[in-house]
Parts: structure tokens; C-alpha cells; sequence
């Protein structure tokens, strides 16, 4: 098999690699920053809460969030693919971001988030639509990171993003949100129009970007041929087939995401006010092991990376259990659970760092898609895993999700290193998907 380049060689990439890795990590500080308003584990679903929202209703945020993280991209990469200049789709979908996020402002502004039968659906529909949008940015970065930045600086590049998002949206939290989340109640619409602010600033930053054209396209292709394509992948690329059975276990975390602050909340009766300590310390958590992994990545590779982290991960649901039923101490160490999930964003993105050093060039978009879909199937079961909360309690859903999370982990054992040059697995096992 021809072995594929790292990326395209071209004399005006490395001309203006400095300046592109710089930008790209701009334009993942100003999302952070943006994102911390919109916190998908606290901040949503206490909105969704004041609403008058139940566990099986809580369970339909990470389905309709990362659902359509997940579907948006790959329906849409080939699209995505065609286009010149990626960055400007990039720009797109971020200008798409924030304005779903303006227009939930105007609503809760409107409407003062009195309970009503219409409010969770048109709150649902904005929401989903955002994640259309914020899959197809996650998609765009993906790619130009694959074709700017060096397999072994993309580590740096998260080590950027994460630590530096994460300290400028903790100083932004810690500034703003005391006056906006208060005991009793809060004032969303400011929440959200900062969040819609800070997009719009990334989408600014990311037209910036000095990236070559691409003179190959591949035509649209729409329906049963996007399976077919992604299908075709997962079963003749054995190295991708086997991390895509890690992106399915792992996908199953996200499924309990909105459900930590509510037992925490069961258990010992938070109030809006304390929410600002636990987005603060989930972001710190986030930053500092984007530090560890990002330098290990580009040291030892992205394998041994998401063995630790998902190995972490496995940890999360037993550990917020057994504060839970802690009272004290449980109750004055509950910050805990948010700094373990902070792995989760660190593990999805080196999830995607793997995934490009797997992939074809020419294929970044459709192989980051069919990722994102691996994660996202357990995804569309939230609603039932909230159903069952419901009915059973935490425990024997969050120790169930936990056992998955384990199995994720044994997956990790069969990877292959990509960077290993010519690795006999990958001599054997890789077949060309494009031919």
C-alpha cells in the first residue's frame, strides 16, 4: 500500500504554520470561553429543570446534543469536503452556533423561563440546531488541523486550546456568573448572549486562517451512499474498526451528563450559587489534564493517552455514588465529580487526534464523521437511561454505565500506533478504502 503523507506538503502551509496554529488555538480559546456559559452538564440542565423538567426529560439533552454533534458532520463532510477553503465553512458553522444562542436569549428574555408546555420544545429545537452547527465546527477544525498543523504539534494545538480557553472562561465565570446564577433563580438570557458574543468573536478569528485551496473535490454524494462510505471504512480499516469500538464504549459517558448535578443536587440540596464553583473547577480539571495529555500525545502518541484517560473515566460514576452517600464529606468533596469530567472533552479530542493519524489526507472528514457517529449510537438511549433513573435510582444506572466504560477501556488494549513506521498491523490490516 502507498503510504500516506502527514498532511499535505504544500510550501504555503509550512510558510504560515506558525501563524496558523496560533490562530486555530485562538479560535478554541474563544469557543471554550463561549462554552462555559452553556455548560452542557450544569448549566443546561438547570435550565431545563426550571422548566419543570424530569430525568427522562433531562435525558433527551445529550441525545439531541450530541446526536446531532454527531449526524450533522457525517451527513454533511462530503459537502464539507468539496469546498475550496475549509475555513470559511469553519466560519460558518460558528456564526450558525451563535446565533441559535442568540436567539435562545431572546426567548428566555421573552418568556422568563415560566413553565409551558411550548417552552421545552422550542428550547430543544434551538439546542439541537446549535450542536448541527457546533458538529460541523468540531468537523472543520478537525480538518484543518489535519491539513495545517503536524501530527506531533496537534497535541500542543489541545494543550493550547483547553488551558487557555480554560483560563480565560474560568476568569469570565468567576466574573460574571455570581451575578447571573443566583439562589432561587437565574438570569439566563445574559448566559446565553455571552455565549453568542464569544462565538461570534471565534468565528472573526478563524477567518484568519491562511489556508492553500484545494484543487481536488469529490462530488455530493447524499443517502444510503454516506452509510455505504462509512460502512466501507469500518469494515476494511481493522486499525480504525478496532478505535471504533473505544468511541462507541466512551460514547456511553455522555449519557449521565446531566444527571451529576442532579444528584448532587437529590442528595444534598445545591443551590444555583454553588454551580459556579463546579464550572470553574470542571474547567480547571479540563485544563490541567490537557497539559498532561496534550505533551504526552506528542511524546508517546495518542494510544497510550486514551488508555489513561478512559481508565479515569471509568472511575467517574462510582466515585460520584460514593459521594453521594457520603453526607459531610460528600457534600464538601462533590467539586470532585466535575474535575473527572473534565476527561471527557480531553478524551473525545485525542479520540480525534488518533483518528487523523489513521486517515487518509484526502479522507479527514469522512473518517472524523464516522467517528462521531460511533460515539454518538449509545447516545440515543439518554432518554431511557433517564427513564430508568426514573424508576430504579442512580445507582444501578450509573454502576451499569460504569462496566461499559471498563469494557471501552479493554478496547484500548488492541490498538495499534499509528506513528510506529511500518508497523506489520498496519501493513495487513489497512486496506485502501478509496479504491
Amino acid at each position: 500500500m502507498k503510504a500516506e503523507p502527514d498532511r499535505p506538503s504544500t510550501e504555503a502551509i509550512d510558510q504560515h504554520a506558525r501563524r496558523n496554529f496560533w490562530t486555530l488555538g485562538l479560535v478554541q480559546i474563544a469557543i471554550r470561553t463561549g462554552w462555559i456559559f452553556k455548560t452542557e452538564n450544569i448549566i443546561m440542565p438547570v435550565v431545563l429543570d426550571t422548566m419543570g423538567g424530569a430525568a427522562w426529560l433531562r435525558g433527551f439533552l445529550p441525545m439531541f446534543s450530541r446526536g446531532a454533534y454527531s449526524l450533522s458532520p457525517w451527513l454533511l463532510s462530503h459537502r464539507f469536503n468539496q469546498m475550496k477553503r475549509k475555513k470559511w465553512g469553519l466560519c460558518i458553522a460558528i456564526v450558525g452556533m451563535s446565533a441559535c444562542f442568540a436567539i435562545l436569549s431572546l426567548l428566555w428574555m421573552i418568556a422568563g423561563g415560566q413553565a409551558s408546555t411550548w417552552m421545552p420544545i422550542i428550547f430543544f429545537a434551538a439546542y439541537a440546531s446549535f450542536f448541527v452547527c457546533a458538529g460541523m465546527t468540531q468537523l472543520g477544525f478537525g480538518t484543518l488541523q489535519g491539513k495545517l498543523v503536524r501530527a506531533t504539534r496537534r497535541g500542543r494545538l489541545m494543550l493550547l486550546g483547553n488551558v487557555g480557553g480554560a483560563a480565560v472562561a474560568i476568569v469570565g465565570a468567576a466574573v460574571l456568573l455570581p451575578s447571573w446564577l443566583r439562589s432561587g433563580g437565574g438570569d439566563f438570557h445574559w448566559i446565553f448572549a455571552c455565549s453568542a458574543f464569544f462565538f461570534l468573536v471565534s468565528a472573526l478569528i478563524a477567518s484568519r486562517l491562511v489556508e492553500p485551496s484545494d484543487e481536488t473535490q469529490q462530488q455530493p454524494q447524499e443517502g444510503v451512499v454516506h452509510f455505504a462510505e462509512s460502512w466501507k471504512i469500518l469494515r476494511r480499516d481493522i486499525p480504525f474498526q478496532r478505535v471504533a469500538w473505544v468511541a462507541f464504549f466512551f460514547g456511553t459517558s455522555f449519557v449521565l451528563f446531566p444527571h451529576y448535578q442532579a444528584l448532587g443536587h437529590a442528595r444534598f440540596g445545591f443551590e444555583f450559587s454553588d454551580l459556579i464553583s463546579w464550572i470553574i473547577i470542571q474547567n480547571a480539571g479540563t485544563a490541567v489534564l490537557s497539559m498532561v495529555a496534550g505533551l504526552l500525545a506528542d511524546w508517546r502518541g495518542n494510544r497510550l493517552v486514551l488508555r489513561l484517560l478512559l481508565l479515569g473515566l471509568c472511575l467517574l460514576p462510582p466515585a460520584a455514588l460514593a459521594l453521594a452517600n457520603f453526607e459531610q464529606f460528600g457534600k464538601s468533596h462533590y467539586w470532585g465529580v466535575f474535575v473527572l469530567i473534565g476527561l471527557t472533552p480531553v478524551t473525545l479530542r485525542t479520540l480525534q487526534n488518533y483518528t487523523l493519524e489513521l486517515a487518509p489526507v484526502n479522507n479527514y472528514p469522512r473518517y472524523l464523521s464516522t467517528m462521531g457517529l460511533c460515539v454518538a449510537a449509545p447516545i440515543m438511549t439518554a432518554p431511557l437511561v433517564g427513564l430508568a433513573i426514573d424508576t430504579w435510582g442512580f445507582e444501578e444506572v450509573f454502576f451499569g454505565i460504569s462496566a461499559l466504560l471498563f469494557a471501552g477501556w479493554l478496547q484500548t488494549l488492541r490498538l495499534s500506533e499509528p506513528r510506529q513506521k511500518a508497523s506489520a498491523e498496519m501493513i495487513t490490516g489497512r486496506i485502501n478504502v478509496e479504491s
